[in-house]
């Protein structure tokens, strides 16, 4: 299938690892050029471009502070030097809540810096983003924009409660966008990855945590990144032409 990505523009934020490391690599594989972004990995970021560049792709990696708008702007800008258009926004970069989930207090015990921390850098850098490449997008008439969701916001995970609340935000916005650009040819959707065998993950959690969990996805096992990473490249692409405003779930099912 031509998936329409050729000489496209495109940016994915937290581009270095994981998830949007494998987004990268696919969509510059389907012939886009590509801009990356990095937080503080910065030699995995020149690693995800020099693949890239081996592949015979265009990419570009760039430092971002996702809780900066300025810096969101800044990422948005240097894309459009270098290409020329942005055609394709994925926000995938997050910022995690300082502790995991069981390790969070009660609810009622959160400190307010670290709520306002995590809503913070996890709406305004997409917003950012997205108003700074939206300009581009409506001009050529085409665009696509994913955000990365997670199913925290669907389905509750106690202690998750600042992330859960800054996700289930980027969904109301993702909303809007899509009735306010459609008409203008540019779809939004949000992708929700259920726990996702990344390599973060996997330093995290034992090969016994793994197989236990992958039992409650209907699949019956733990997605692997590049799983995840095609469903957001379909939507990214001139193949989607009917899915937007939606909540697109790439777990392996739905967790019972």
């Amino acid at each position: 299938m031509d998936l329409g990505l050729e000489k496209r523009g495109a940016l994915v934020t937290g581009g270095s690892q994981g998830i949007g490391k494998e987004v990268a690599l696919q969509l510059a594989a389907e012939g886009a050029r590509v801009a990356l972004t990095y937080r503080s990995e910065r030699e995995k970021a020149r690693e995800v471009v020099q693949e890239i560049e081996r592949r015979g792709g265009e990419a570009l990696a760039l430092e971002l502070d996702l809780g900066s708008v300025e810096s969101a702007k800044g990422a948005v800008a240097a894309t459009l030097a270098r290409f020329g258009q942005i055609d394709v926004l994925v926000n995938n970069a997050v910022r995690w809540s300082e502790r995991l989930p069981w390790e969070a207090p009660r609810f009622e015990d959160i400190p307010l810096a670290e709520w306002q921390g995590v809503i913070h850098d996890n709406i305004d850098g997409a917003f950012a983003a997205i108003q700074a490449a939206v300009p581009s997008m409506r001009a050529r008439g085409w665009g696509r924009i994913v955000n990365i969701f997670s199913g925290v916001a669907l389905d509750g995970v106690v202690g998750a409660g600042p992330y859960a609340a800054a996700k289930a935000a980027l969904h109301g916005l993702t909303s809007v966008l899509a009735r306010e650009l459609g008409p203008h040819g540019i779809l939004a959707n949000v992708v929700a990855p259920g726990l996702t065998l990344t390599d973060k993950v996997s330093a995290h959690v034992s090969p016994e945590f793994v197989a236990q969990r992958g039992k409650a996805y209907p699949v019956g096992r733990l997605l692997r990144p590049e799983e995840v990473a095609s469903t957001i490249v379909f939507l990214c692409s001139a193949a989607n032409t009917a899915v937007t405003g939606e909540i697109v779930r790439a777990s392996g099912g739905r967790p019972m």
